[in-house]
């Protein structure tokens, strides 16, 4: 094998790896920051060692056994300072001990409950939404600090800091490496999922840049509800999202074209959706709601999903049923961009017209001034309804609005379609 190859092991291995590692050592040192430099340092010695040795059969226990003698170091040197203090007494070096094969004990138990813990840490409220995602990335995604810049098209030293400073907030607010029970769970969990989501869609439907679609993203947000679906087996809403998140990814391959282009739902080529993401979206939304009589948001937005996965075609899709699950999501989390979905679901069912009145009710509304679906989808009925010249400026306003170069493309198109009386 050669150093290349050594190299690309490495970053496959760390890429797997490095969540349960950071994981372990975090629960017993009680510091992300700590435990992600300790599995740094594991690292760099393997980046050292591995071209000359060749890379271990087990190369992540061969990590894990690396960062734990790396962190019995720091205790160690952290005991002979501490031996300095005289009024430590006689018993210091019988504590450090203990401590020391407490730890080495520990790091050997089961990590499913570290990783869990993690996951909690990493999406803490304490922190901004930005810097949880940044955070779940990097501790849980294994990417790197590049990796996550590019993805979101922010500078690296900006992403870089947000980290810093994502983990300085969780040390200085002492957020204790648990994870929350009773009432706090509901409130914590619902963050988790929401940074998941986020990475998801940002992957799906990427907010800017020259790309419609960030496939790794929608990848890495997928595993990390697996995993969180495995470390959760009685949450319904995170097997709902697992479902969810299944059911979109399906659609890759039919959301793009050969060139980059967007393709949008109805005019997909449906053969080309992955059936086997459909099962297991549809296993997953099962499960979700055989373990709850009470559908949360996540399980209404998979069974919305799930409407359109098992049309074979869009004249087969249960339009009504997807209006009536807005319906029900707008009653559970009031939104006005659930409202404006609602209006698409609604002219499909009932026509331009009627969807029409609901959302020119929302162009007052503030949260959606700058969001560009709101004239996109505006502009769409107007077509319908052979306002060509008002549904032009819509698509040229929602064109202009969009900080995807993709979208833009698209969306002014379909502008200059309204010049054609035959595409009405």
């Amino acid at each position: 094998m050669t150093t290349t190859d050594t190299h690309r092991a490495i970053d496959a291995v760390w890429r797997i790896e490095s969540a349960r590692i950071i994981a372990g050592l975090a629960r017993i040192v009680r510091d992300v920051g700590l435990a992600e430099e300790l599995a740094q340092d594991a690292l760099v010695v393997a980046l050292e060692r591995w071209p000359e040795t060749g890379v271990p059969d087990n190369p992540g226990a061969w990590l894990m056994a690396t960062a734990k003698h790396r962190a019995i170091d720091r205790l160690r040197r952290s005991k002979l300072l501490e031996r300095k203090h005289e009024e430590l007494g006689r018993d210091l070096d019988a504590r450090q001990a203990l401590a020391a094969a407490d730890f080495e004990t520990s790091l050997d138990d089961e990590i499913g409950d570290d990783l869990l813990r993690l996951i909690f840490v990493s999406c803490h409220p304490v922190l901004s939404t930005e810097a949880r995602i940044s955070l779940t990335l990097r501790l849980l995604g294994g990417l790197t600090t590049d990796e996550i810049a590019r993805a979101f098209l922010a500078p690296e030293p900006t992403i870089a800091q947000r980290i810093v400073r994502a983990k300085k907030s969780l040390t200085d607010a002492n957020v204790p490496f648990e994870v929350p029970r009773g009432q706090e769970l509901a409130a914590r969990l619902s963050s988790v999922l929401e940074v998941i989501y986020l990475i998801f869609n940002e992957g799906y439907s990427a907010t800017s840049g020259d790309d419609w679609m960030r496939p790794a993203l929608c990848e890495d947000a997928l595993r990390l509800g697996r995993i969180l679906a495995e470390l959760a087996p009685q949450e319904p809403e995170v097997h709902a999202l697992v479902a969810l998140m299944e059911i979109q990814a399906s659609r890759a391959k039919a959301r793009v074209s050969p060139s980059g282009d967007p393709i949008l739902l109805l005019e997909q080529n449906r053969s080309l959706w992955d059936q086997l993401l459909i099962h297991r979206g549809l296993t997953a939304l099962d499960r979700a709601e055989k373990l709850s009589s009470s559908p949360g948001p996540y399980t209404l937005q998979a069974e919305i999903a799930a409407c359109h996965a098992r049309a074979l075609t869009p004249d087969q899709t249960d339009w009504r049923k997807i209006a009536n699950l807005y319906e029900a999501l707008s009653q559970l989390t009031p939104s006005p961009i659930v409202e404006l979905n609602r209006a698409v679901a609604i002219s499909m069912a009932e026509g331009p017209a009627a969807a029409l009145e609901i959302v020119d009710a929302l162009t007052t509304d503030p949260a959606l001034k700058t969001y560009h679906l709101l004239p996109s989808v505006r502009a769409d009925l107007l077509k319908k309804l052979g306002r060509l010249e008002e549904a032009r400026a819509e698509f040229t306003r929602a064109a202009s609005l969009t900080r995807n170069a993709r979208e833009r493309s698209l969306l002014q198109s379909r502008a200059d379609s309204c010049d054609d009386p035959s595409t009405a």
